[in-house]
């Protein structure tokens, strides 16, 4: 702005006769940057460069040269060796939006560390996920041949006329066994779905829990009388409400009260399960659920994670805590898609 200055005074001290093709092509080639030429003799603002609807009355004009002002100190123009006026000047629009060009590189920046950071958390858990898949698939495995031996031992015992409640009760444990190996079997990979009615499987399991805890714990179950069709997995469904069962069976410490209860609306079933337990503070709501979480001496933190995994990953649903409060209790809810 100073060589254009130098160039409008060079012009205005120039003879009419005086060849100065360089300074007018200075001034002249100056598209974009804004200006306001004050005269001081004749008392006027001259404007360049500025839309017609920023600088179409003189306080407008005034207060833009203020604005220049304050950004860059004016120039004054010389004519004669007086000062024939002073210039005020911005940014031009291209240099406006040159000043958030950092902030985009950090933008940039930031985006990409955490495209890093996404991609190596994932692959990671992506990794920890195929060593839990082999680890549980192969647990089937093993479990599977003594198994099998302890199904061969229990028809000899039939014939040997033990007392029939011994086989009974060791032919129910079979059954358990091989429910849990078909469990972790389906670890990896996409169980299959089947129309069922979650009344049903939810009351099963309930009372299979409730059979083989303390006497001290009040359940109680409340189902709707008519059945509710959902695609599911019966023996992850299972797994899943054992898993917040025997959690809130922990949180009681051995004593309390366990309610059940399915309710439904026009597109959802909800599965709720209270306890008077210890409770869960908020901040902890989510936490609960990421594996390896635990506030109990021994485990591994993986139920409540595998519940969410086999819930929202396998059957589309959503799993949460409905509401808790330290010292009073919690409830957990499970939600399911009906079948129409």
């Amino acid at each position: 702005m100073e060589i254009w200055v130098k160039a409008y005074s060079e012009v205005l001290n120039s003879d009419l006769n005086e060849d100065i093709p360089i300074e007018l092509e200075v001034i002249s080639k100056n598209t974009t940057t804004p200006m306001i030429i004050y005269h001081k003799k004749e008392d006027f603002y001259e404007t360049r460069n500025i839309a017609r609807k920023n600088a179409d009355d003189d306080e407008k004009i005034k207060a833009l040269a203020a604005s220049f002002a304050s950004d860059y100190q004016p120039i004054e123009i010389v004519y004669e060796n007086e000062v024939f006026g002073t210039l005020y000047y911005g940014n031009s629009s291209l240099i406006n939006k040159l000043k958030y060009f950092p902030i985009g590189i950090v933008f940039i920046v930031i985006l990409y560390l955490a495209m890093l950071y996404y991609f190596y958390s994932t692959s990671k858990s992506h990794d920890q996920s195929l060593l839990w898949a082999g680890m549980a698939k192969e647990t089937a495995h093993q479990i599977g041949t003594p198994l099998s031996s302890l199904v061969g031992w229990t028809e000899i015992l039939k014939q040997e006329n033990v007392d029939p409640t011994y086989v009974e009760e060791m032919e129910k444990d079979i059954v358990r066994l091989q429910t849990i190996t078909d469990r972790f079997s389906k670890i990896g990979s996409l169980p299959n779905l089947e129309p069922t009615d979650i009344v049903e499987e939810t009351k099963d399991s309930y009372e299979y829990l409730k059979a083989r805890s303390s006497k001290l714990i009040n359940f109680s179950l409340k189902l709707p009388d008519e059945k509710i069709q959902v695609n599911l997995n019966k023996q992850l469904f299972s797994w899943t409400i054992e898993n917040i069962v025997k959690n809130a069976i922990d949180a009681l410490k051995g004593k309390g009260n366990l309610d059940v209860e399915i309710t439904q609306d026009a597109k959802w079933v909800h599965i709720l399960i209270s306890d008077t337990g210890k409770g869960i503070p908020k901040t902890k709501f989510k936490k609960i659920f990421k594996p390896g979480y635990t506030s109990k001496k021994r485990g591994w933190g993986l139920g409540l994670s595998l519940a969410k995994r086999i819930i929202e990953e396998y059957h589309d649903g959503k799993i949460r805590v409905l509401k808790s409060e330290v010292g009073k209790g919690t409830t957990f809810e499970v939600k399911l898609k009906k079948l129409v």
